[in-house]
């Protein structure tokens, strides 16, 4: 379908195209020096003293988890408000995701009072998820994790280059987590990163992202070493050279498409509050937020599929982010909702997605808006 107005719209042109052609030119494909620089680049930005470069945030989850020794017999607790790969990750190292409500009908991220009580003597983790690119209470949660000795892992998803109290996104906990999907603020096409300020913990992503291996095939064709050990059992979780060269060039250009994404939601904001009809999650969110996505609260009696079908006729596309977790078929009855989730529910069914980025104009924001008023104000 061509959309009048998409969901999303990946800006791509030239530079992506140059670097490609480089990258196939020098006939390097797999992980090698454009890796390298960046996850230099990245790490820098964030601020982290490590980058492990990988093939989704997917990964990025499993290998933190992993590197903290994470495993069967040990809970993590997270939202249920976030895409399913949050808590599949956990469940990967044979571990229990136990869901935490978020924190108001305004914040839809975890709190640490939300966490504090979904606490057993089994939880030895916390991912949190900054919702929609607005940040956690990091430095409530941080306070929390350091009295109960838990590990905190931050699933940088939606916000790369939001930040709080000076310090980015990704760089609060013992590991972040980054997703390059072709969705988000930055895009490698697929493709994550693990940024952390610990050594041990980077040097066991590096070697589980490649099968466990002592030494990569760059080193061994630059005769760097001939041989190999494994020592772990290990994945295939590399990212290639062509994905890296992209994230670069993508890189140069996150904090000025941030800031595009921060004028239009601006622009959402005051057109939405001037017609009444619908919340908008986070007006107090502390911080600077990526605007990753746009989503608003529809009234209860609201039918949401009519809302996105009478959008998509009138050739605007929406979604939903995302359904709760533990409403899946195969999370139910595994216990991870032991704990009420009523606000969690209430906005599961009732977000909906409009359509943001950095392209796209007020014109588009305010034909959205107006569209939107005639499928539920009349």
């Amino acid at each position: 379908m061509q959309w009048q107005v998409p969901l999303f719209d990946p800006d791509l042109g030239e530079a992506e195209i140059a670097a490609l052609t480089a990258v196939i030119r020098s006939k390097w494909l797999t992980q090698g020096e454009q890796t390298e620089r960046f996850e230099r680049s990245f790490s820098g930005f964030v601020g982290s003293q490590y980058g492990v470069a990988l093939n989704s945030a997917t990964a990025a989850l499993h290998l933190a988890l992993m590197a903290h020794g994470i495993g069967p017999g040990d809970e993590v607790i997270c939202p249920s408000l976030t895409f399913v790969a949050t808590a599949n990750a956990i469940r990967y190292c044979g571990a229990q995701p136990i869901f935490a409500d978020v924190a108001s009908a305004d914040c839809w991220n975890i709190s640490a009072a939300s966490i504090e009580a979904c606490i057993s003597p089994a939880t030895r983790a916390v991912i949190v998820v900054h919702y929609a690119g607005y940040m956690c209470d990091m430095p409530a949660i941080m306070a929390l994790a350091a009295r109960r000795g838990l590990k905190v892992i931050e699933d940088v998803a939606h916000a790369p280059g939001a930040s709080l109290e000076g310090r980015a996104a990704g760089n609060w906990g013992d590991a972040g987590c980054f997703s390059f999907f072709s969705n988000k603020n930055m895009t490698t096409a697929e493709g994550g990163m693990l940024t952390t300020n610990h050594e041990d913990v980077a040097k066991a992503a590096q070697r589980l992202r490649c099968h466990g291996m002592t030494s990569v095939t760059l080193d061994r064709h630059k005769g760097h070493n001939f041989s190999y050990d494994v020592t772990d059992l290990g994945y295939n979780y590399r990212m290639s050279e062509l994905n890296a060269c992209v994230g670069l060039v993508q890189l140069e250009h996150l904090t000025e498409r941030n800031a595009k994404r921060a004028a239009l939601t601006a622009c959402y904001r005051h057109t939405l509050a001037a017609r009444g009809l619908v919340g908008v999650p986070f007006d107090k969110a502390p911080g600077n937020a990526s605007f990753h996505i746009m989503p608003i609260l529809l009234p209860a009696h609201v039918e949401r599929s009519a809302v996105m079908a009478g959008l998509r006729d009138r050739g605007i596309q929406s979604s939903i982010h995302s359904r709760p977790i533990h409403t899946f078929s195969n999370f139910v009855g595994t216990g991870g909702d032991r704990h009420p989730l009523p606000l969690t529910d209430m906005i599961g069914g009732r977000e909906l997605t409009l359509p943001l980025y950095p392209s796209m104009t007020e014109q588009q924001v305010e034909l959205v808006c107006d569209t939107l008023h005639s499928l539920i104000g009349g």
